[in-house]
């Protein structure tokens, strides 16, 4: 038996002689949060959240959660809050993460309140214009309620675009974009100019555009070599696919806009235009990682007239009868759970399965939208009556509604190819490149093996890889950034000796 200290024991007869049953007392926090009218002067209705962190952490709470090791975070909706006005925020009425989140495990933490005020930010406690409190560490006691005041005070400020000579921003007004969504929309990225481009006045290059994985943007380009491959420089384009539901990946789609259409249309003119591009689909490359290689695969497929070529890696699930190992469109399926009841993995590191789909899910239920699942939903589904993409599957048991399933073909890559083979045959000839790790952190190569089969079948050129030992990231290791875009400098100059050769 374990030996009860003398205070506790007190505690306990107390309890008893009073009728009560016997139990500890846990401490009961309650987190009082208000923003400044400094910050925003008018009624807020939207997220507060709050975001904790280990002891002694060096970076802010609000800069989580981590996808792999999220810290506790609560969430709330309120309307019409004034400023000054307090809303609280406790287990017992708030979202939290994760479910089973006690009371007692926030003791030690470092806390931050966030207020959502700008939603078009994908983003929550590092998106631009949300209000933010200082960080506090909770001190807790043997007994409860323990109340914690915070106030909202500091906007997170908007990124400047530091450009230099080399290095542009090219920011187009999208008149597609703007007329579906009734705001003002732009398509932007950071172009990087050859070394040679101002000494050169009358040359004019091939062009590599670059489509970032979920979370990137166009300020990536400033961790990117210009360098030249196999003699030929390229003008570089780092693309921002970010938008309020998380990343658009360039598809049109019901809820987030005619992405492609708009870059296509009115972002590849305004290049062109602006810069010295050679200005013919030959020399224009694609390549991205993760939900950018899938970008720039479907770019190439659905508009295989406009670009020479992708070189797309560990593509978010290209075959939806392998979508991070779930087939959509089998009967009964489920999100959270395989026939025999396990788990669902969502991600794993060295051979050992480290979130569930579960959880993942749980999380951004409770972060709200802009994360990689409801980012998968934005673009796959249909816009609900509510306004918001119809949901795939059930938040609570993880069940596949059949219907929504149904929808998603429409962006099935692997079914678009076997659909329409005959036609995209010539168009695609030569142009499609495709490399994931055998081992991918998310479980990406199921959908790119079934991918490789269906390309062989139809007996395309397609060159399609699936690299031993290799992980989502750990892909790129070993040369393989250059590797593609010697590729791309090769294929660039085998098409500018065919036009050489023409005759006039």
């Amino acid at each position: 038996m374990q030996r009860i200290s003398s205070f506790k024991w007190l505690a306990c007869l107390l309890i008893l002689c009073a009728g009560g049953t016997l139990q500890a007392a846990e401490p009961q926090w309650t987190f009082e949060i208000q923003f400044s009218p400094q910050v925003q002067s008018e009624a807020f209705t939207g997220t507060v959240s709050l975001f904790t962190a280990p002891g002694g952490s060096v970076a802010e709470p609000r800069f989580g959660p981590n996808w792999f090791h999220p810290a506790p975070f609560l969430s709330q909706q309120v309307t019409r809050l004034h400023p000054g006005e307090t809303v609280t925020l406790a287990l017992s009425t708030a979202k939290h993460f994760p479910v089973s989140l006690r009371d007692e495990q926030l003791d030690g933490l470092q806390v931050q309140a966030v207020a959502r005020f700008n939603p078009l930010d994908p983003e929550v406690g590092t998106g631009v214009g949300n209000g933010f409190s200082q960080v506090v560490t909770l001190s807790g006691s043997d007994a409860g309620p323990n109340r914690v005041a915070l106030r909202i005070s500091e906007l997170v400020p908007e990124r400047k675009f530091p450009e230099t000579d080399r290095i542009r921003l090219l920011r187009v007004r999208s008149h597609k974009l703007s007329t579906f969504l009734g705001r003002e929309v732009f398509i932007q990225g950071a172009v990087t100019l050859p070394a040679s481009y101002s000494s050169r006045p009358g040359q004019r290059y091939p062009v590599i555009l670059e489509v970032p994985g979920f979370g990137g943007d166009h300020f990536l380009a400033f961790q990117r070599t210009d360098e030249p491959r196999a003699g030929v420089e390229f003008i570089r384009v780092m693309l921002d696919p970010r938008c309020p539901l998380g990343h658009h990946v360039f598809a049109n789609s019901d809820n987030n806009g005619p992405w492609g259409e708009a870059l296509v249309a009115e972002f590849l003119p305004a290049l062109d235009d602006t810069f010295r591009t050679v200005g013919t689909p030959a020399g224009r490359f694609l390549t991205g990682h993760s939900s950018g290689g899938w970008s720039t695969l479907w770019l190439q497929v659905n508009y295989p007239d406009d670009f020479g070529g992708t070189w797309s890696t560990a593509p978010d699930p290209v075959d939806f009868r392998d979508f991070q190992q779930i087939d959509l469109y089998r009967p009964g399926e489920n999100m959270f759970r395989d026939a025999s009841g396990q788990l669902r993995p969502l991600a794993r590191m060295h051979g050992r399965n480290i979130v569930s789909y579960i959880q993942f899910s749980q999380m951004e239920d409770v972060l709200g939208h802009g994360g990689q699942l409801h980012s998968f939903e934005a673009v796959f589904s249909r816009r609900g009556e509510d306004g918001w993409p119809v949901p795939l599957w059930n938040r609570q048991t993880g069940e596949i509604n059949p219907a929504t399933a149904e929808t998603w073909r429409r962006y099935d890559l692997g079914l678009l190819l076997r659909q329409n083979w005959e036609s995209l045959r010539p168009k695609l000839q030569g142009k499609l490149h495709v490399v994931t790790g055998e081992e991918d952190t998310f479980f990406l190569e199921g959908s790119t093996r079934l991918l490789q089969e269906t390309l062989q079948k139809l007996r395309s050129d397609a060159v399609v890889t699936l690299v031993p030992g290799r992980d989502h990231m750990n892909l790129y290791q070993g040369g393989l950034r250059e590797n593609l875009e010697t590729e791309m400098a090769r294929k660039w100059l085998a098409a500018e000796n065919r036009n050489l050769q023409k005759p006039e």
